[in-house]
């Protein structure tokens, strides 16, 4: 008896299961009727809007612009920290050649593309520092050089003349700014006077073999900072390492020296500080408004980084753009060398 009681009931909720499904299926009908309705009166709507309007007149192609004085750029690369002679897992004085090569022609291919909205006659080249590797700056660095001084500092002296021999067959004129680092000293610190530095040697073989090139301006070098002066644009170079650090990348103590320097600590105005050594890439911001842009070596696994900074110190060089006349930087591109 229970179990005639128990059909009837499933068969009663079944006929109500297909009284629901129907009703359901009605309710859906009208609401995809109301929709369609809707769907055609915005498609009428649209299609007499664009009657009204009518098609539009094909966009006029853009009219050429006239170069003008006023357009041009300089383009600006900072060059540090090559560590030539320098040997890691991955690193070498025949890799050290080849990156810097392949950041010329990364300059050279990015200037092409500014190119194509303003000219870029002039290209300024800052020279930081510890471009040779040097022999005695800690102990135990002569197990980790593939080449003795005097050969770094030649290797270092021919890759400075094919970079702005290079450069010179993309711009109209090059300047190059230079200062030494602290890899290029001779002697331990504090023997001889700081000018007395690897790297200003090679600066000035460099310079020398270059000497017939009249569209060349090689600014004097040998103090420890440079004035970079490019129309109203003003910048500080330095190498960096001027700014001690007791482990890792010291940014409130550079932002500081920074801010001394440009408030008369040295006889010379500027916005932006460039600075290399710490195998880093940062921009820290200045109260001026300025920036300090620390460029990174192209060295990679360096020990230093990884045991001094707990970094990878990933390679790198900086191209900037610079207006002139309006004494700001408008481009910036990190040239990194790992890829």
């Amino acid at each position: 008896m229970a179990a005639l009681e128990d059909e009837i009931k499933a068969e009663e909720r079944v006929r109500e299961l297909e009284a629901a499904c129907v009703t359901l299926q009605r309710q859906l009908s009208k609401a995809k009727g109301k929709t369609s309705d809707l769907v055609e009166a915005v498609e009428r709507a649209a299609r007499d809007a664009a009657i009204v309007t009518g098609i539009p007149k094909a966009a006029a192609p853009p009219k050429k612009r006239k170069a003008s004085e006023h357009d041009d750029e300089v383009c600006l690369v900072h060059l540090t920290d090559w560590q030539l002679g320098k040997v890691s897992e991955s690193y070498s004085t025949e890799v050290c050649i080849d990156r810097i090569r392949t950041v010329v022609e990364r300059v050279r291919r990015i200037t092409r593309v500014q190119r194509a909205d303003h000219p870029v006659r002039k290209c300024v080249v800052m020279l930081g520092g510890d471009h040779v590797e040097g022999n005695g700056i800690f102990p135990g660095q002569t197990h980790e050089v593939d080449s003795t001084s005097y050969a770094q500092l030649f290797a270092a002296t021919n890759l400075m003349v094919e970079t702005i021999l290079s450069l010179l067959e993309d711009f109209e004129t090059v300047e190059v700014y230079s200062v030494p680092g602290n890899h290029g000293r001779i002697g331990r610190k504090g023997d001889e006077a700081r000018e007395t530095n690897l790297d200003n040697i090679a600066y000035g073989f460099a310079r020398m073999q270059l000497a017939n090139q009249t569209r060349l301006t090689w600014h004097d070098h040998g103090h420890w900072y440079q004035h970079v002066v490019i129309g109203k644009y003003q910048a500080l170079l330095v190498h960096g390492d001027q700014v001690k650090s007791f482990g890792g990348t010291p940014a409130f103590a550079i932002a500081r020296k920074a801010t001394a320097w440009s408030s008369g600590a040295i006889p010379v105005s500027f916005t932006d500080l460039f600075i290399g050594h710490y195998h880093q890439n940062l921009v820290v911001t200045l109260p001026n408004s300025g920036q300090v842009r620390m460029t990174p070596a192209t060295e990679s696994n360096s020990q230093y980084a990884s045991e001094f900074m707990a970094s990878k110190g990933r390679p790198g060089q900086r191209c900037l753009f610079v207006h002139p006349e309006r004494g700001v930087v408008t481009g910036e591109y990190m040239i990194w060398l790992d890829g």
